[in-house]
């Protein structure tokens, strides 16, 4: 890494602009380690949530099925496309791993270090969200009436939507996590 003369603060950004210099992959614009698709999914979920949110309230205080059901499915829509284009850019643009190495809680050597850790519990619920998503939104497309509204099916999609719910504010919580952990700190 190339060093220069600048104050603290200088030098701190500085390095993490020659740090991102010498990176795989597309550079991310929150001045962190992070790749482009890395910085564009971490300020997606602070998006999505109170999206996902608003929905429910929709439906549950509101009662308006209809909206609850077009947000969802742009919701559905917006996320396969933000995971695919993650993906592809993760598997073969970004090395994830060459950027946590300036991380003190990633030791490339050791193995499994807090950031293995992160991504494990991470990925622990990112893997099954989109799969449930699916799940819920294909069966509530199949089993309500169209215009939506409550009938047989209700139950079993406020369980299943609830878990879908958990999921994804757990995938976007502990996403957080790992990306502060591998790419900030």
């Amino acid at each position: 890494m190339r060093r220069t003369k600048f104050s603290a603060g200088q030098a701190k950004v500085k390095n993490v602009i020659v740090l991102g210099e010498q990176f795989s992959g597309t550079n991310g614009f929150l001045g962190s380690r992070g790749s482009l698709m890395l910085d564009v999914v971490f300020l997606a979920m602070f998006a999505i949530v109170p999206v996902l949110a608003y929905s429910i309230y929709l439906v549950r205080s509101r009662r308006r099925f209809e909206l609850h059901k077009r947000i969802q499915i742009t919701l559905g829509l917006v996320l396969l496309l933000a995971v695919t284009a993650f993906e592809i850019d993760m598997r073969f643009f970004t090395d994830w791993r060459e950027r946590a190495v300036p991380s003190r809680y990633y030791d490339p050597v050791d193995g499994w270090n807090t950031v293995w850790s992160a991504l494990a519990v991470h990925l622990f619920f990112a893997i099954p969200t989109p799969l449930l998503w699916i799940f819920v939104i294909a069966r509530a497309i199949r089993n309500f009436p169209h215009p939506p509204q409550p009938g047989a099916h209700s139950r079993s999609h406020i369980f299943w939507a609830w878990l879908a719910t958990i999921e994804m504010a757990m995938t976007a919580l502990t996403g957080w996590i790992f990306y502060w952990l591998a790419f900030v700190a």
